[in-house]
């Protein structure tokens, strides 16, 4: 994916890592490095860009001080070596928070979590019986970008920072949050527990308060499970 960015850090190394990193393993297009918020600032009032790599802890402005003048809906990558300002940074239009050293490992998570942000066909916003056939998305792979078939899909598992999604041949993992697509998705899909979302329509069975799909035994939750059994209740003669 083609996309344009800037680095506002202060400190040389971590701008170089960062180069280096964008250069080696995106499409994006890295339009400047400022070494300071003015820096930064002045560059924007007269450049767009689809998001910032922004360091907090600079002299004279900070990063959070500078995410505060800005649009509101531009979109940040906070850098910093701090922890304790995660909470903070997602007042704004935060889209990821590297922890330095930023790790190849971790800025790999990162970009596939700052494409889905500008994705807007990641997933299909409704689902319905008569077009379900085309109902598809791609979830990307490296640098590879794989086409799943949503009836085919078995269960999304929750696991922290990413999604494991199951069909009966794929088992991937996507760098998103499972609350993220349980608001995209419409029936037959359903959430069965906070670390589940089932396809009802390939079901195998109900038992003892467990669902059998595929070959996993996944748990109904107390909070969900009236809304799963509301469905269930539908479908029985």
């Amino acid at each position: 994916m083609s996309l344009k960015c800037i680095i506002v850090d202060d400190e040389p190394n971590a701008v170089n890592l960062l180069e280096v990193l964008i250069g080696q393993t995106t499409q994006w297009t890295l339009l400047a490095k400022c070494y300071n918020a003015l820096e930064a600032m002045a560059f924007l009032k007269n450049n767009t860009v689809d998001f910032i790599f922004l360091d907090i802890t600079m002299p004279h402005l900070s990063g959070m001080e500078l995410a505060g003048l800005l649009p509101p809906e531009t979109k940040i990558v906070f850098t910093t070596a701090y922890a304790e300002y995660a909470a903070e940074s997602y007042g704004y239009a935060t889209i990821d928070y590297l922890l330095k050293p930023i790790t190849l490992k971790r800025f790999l998570a990162a970009t596939q979590k700052i494409e889905s942000a500008f994705t807007k066909t990641m997933l299909p916003t409704a689902i319905s019986a008569h077009k379900a056939d085309a109902d598809y998305f791609f979830v990307k792979s490296g640098k590879t970008l794989q086409k799943i078939l949503l009836k085919e899909v078995l269960y999304f598992e929750g696991e922290k920072e990413y999604v494991r999604l199951v069909t009966s041949t794929e088992d991937l993992l996507i760098y998103r949050r499972l609350k993220d697509i349980d608001e995209q998705l419409e029936s037959p899909f359903v959430r069965v527990h906070n670390s589940y979302i089932v396809n009802t329509e390939l079901i195998n069975k109900v038992q003892d308060n467990h669902i059998h799909i595929g070959t996993k035994q996944i748990p109904i939750s107390d909070k969900f499970r009236d809304r799963f059994m509301e469905m269930v209740k539908k479908r029985i003669f």
